[in-house]
């Protein structure tokens, strides 16, 4: 046996299976090893049951299969060079009909082109023999560790999706649950909805769900536009023809034709210049515009969403922005809450994005404690969502939360419950005991029946807290 370990390890690296291997309890997860030799099927079997539940061996593909058709493996260990049908033309029936599990090839020979193939059919990974226990170990492990991200992924995506009711819009509070019935309600309409909130709230992704209600076949335009110069906003919105003015060497169709049959949004729509204001008003009244140098009107079929930062009532008091378009425009107002009205999403928002932006950086996701919650939960968020994400992914790139992150709203200052923010349960709980003793001139079978606790329950506790010796 011995003899035969050693072709497949390298003799260099003489570890033995326990001192790689030093599990304290075994992963229900399971592994089919396929390799015509016994002494590989017995070498690795013996090595990674020690730390996976279950671990088989077949010496062929007809033999795994059958195997395979019994019980559910998360990973392969495949021989690619095997009697009858080799390793990679089993994956690629596997691959044929839509059942591929995770797959470690290894191979004796060195063979680029079978390696290349295998990768192709996604295999995990190619191990050529003879190979260190060590490295086996750590592809397995690569491997499996790849597989639970994504079934955890795919446990939040079930849980986001009970969250929320339109992409990207993440919270189970009240406010957010009424704002998506509305959006439900208006989304099929033609209106036009005029979108409030401050920056970073979320506005365009309100404005592209309801675009997704509306079932409407064309796009979804967005357009900032404090973004666009206002000698060219004009022609922008609507377009011009060839020659209209210097500079004009072709025609453009402009985003009022890109969003024909779909939603035009306009974000910070309160920065459009005044005369703009007044050709913008005059294309949603008549539903047509006019490319500058045309002589005629095209009619257009858009539905108008608009945002605004700012409010627009003050903006016409002010004389920055036109009444008429105001009242055009405020058809049916929805308010996009600030992050601060809505803390109670903000665990299931940072869960999100810490496995969002963990995945595209490529970076482990870090893990908030209890501590680190009510500091968020604490934080005004002047920045909201935009300033939160920021946040969670200068987390992930510095492994903690930023200590500097939170100082301005860690005072102790009493909130509307009458206990600091940051305190913990304990403390809330000891406070007010102590507070429903004193109340009671310390009675504490009173107290404990006032509390709805034993006098036995209330003992403890005060002996916990050292302060069994309070008056009876």
């Amino acid at each position: 046996m011995a003899d035969t370990v050693d072709t497949y390890v390298d003799s260099e690296h003489s570890q033995t299976i326990t001192e790689i291997i030093k599990p304290d309890s075994k992963e229900a997860l399971s592994i089919l090893i396929v390799d015509d030799e016994p002494g590989i099927q017995d070498f690795l079997q013996r090595a990674l049951s020690k730390t996976y539940a279950l671990v088989e061996t077949a010496g062929s593909v007809e033999e795994a299969e059958t195997l395979r058709l019994e019980s559910y493996f998360d990973l392969l260990i495949i021989d690619i060079c095997l009697p009858g049908l080799s390793g990679v033309d089993w994956l690629k029936l596997l691959a044929q009909q839509n059942c591929m599990p995770d797959v470690v090839f290894m191979t004796a020979f060195s063979n680029i082109d079978n390696a290349i193939e295998a990768l192709r059919l996604g295999a995990f990974d190619f191990i050529q023999k003879p190979f260190r226990l060590e490295e086996m170990t750590l592809s397995v492990e690569r491997c499996l560790k790849q597989r639970r991200l994504q079934r955890e992924n795919f446990v939040l995506r079930r849980q986001i999706d009970q969250l929320y009711s339109f992409e990207g819009m993440i919270g189970n509070s009240p406010q957010i649950r009424d704002m998506c019935q509305l959006i439900n309600r208006v989304g099929p309409t033609p209106s036009i909805v005029l979108i409030e909130g401050e920056s970073g709230t979320g506005k365009e992704l309100v404005a592209n769900a309801i675009h997704k209600e509306s079932n409407r076949t064309g796009p979804f335009v967005p357009v900032n536009c404090g973004a666009i110069s206002p000698e060219l906003i004009e022609s922008e919105f609507f377009g011009h023809k060839k020659g209209a003015f210097t500079g004009a060497d072709h025609a453009h169709s402009g985003l009022f034709s890109y969003a024909d049959g779909g939603t035009l949004f306009l974000d910070e729509i309160a920065e459009m210049p005044l005369s703009m204001q007044a050709k913008f008003l005059r294309a949603l009244e008549e539903g047509c515009i006019r490319p500058i140098g045309n002589e005629r009107e095209i009619p257009v079929n858009v539905r108008v969403v608009a945002a605004t930062n700012r409010n627009l009532k003050e903006e016409v008091e002010e004389g920055r922005f036109r009444e008429d378009l105001f009242y055009r425009l405020n058809v049916l107002n929805i308010r996009v809450p600030p992050l601060r009205e809505r803390k109670q999403d903000i665990a299931a928002l940072v869960q999100y994005y810490s496995t969002m932006l963990a995945n595209q950086l490529s970076l482990p996701a870090i893990p908030f404690n209890h501590n680190d919650m009510q500091q968020l939960e604490s934080y005004n968020w002047p920045g909201n969502i935009r300033e939160l994400k920021n946040m969670v992914e200068r987390c992930i790139l510095l492994g903690r939360l930023p200590s500097e992150l939170l100082i301005s709203d860690r005072s102790n200052k009493d909130n509307k419950t009458g206990y600091p923010d940051l305190w913990s349960l304990d403390m809330v709980e000891k406070n007010h005991i102590m507070k429903v003793l004193t109340t009671l001139e310390g009675n504490k079978s009173q107290a404990a029946n006032s509390l709805g606790i034993s006098r036995k329950t209330l003992d403890r506790k005060l002996h916990a807290w050292n302060l069994e010796d309070a008056n009876d």
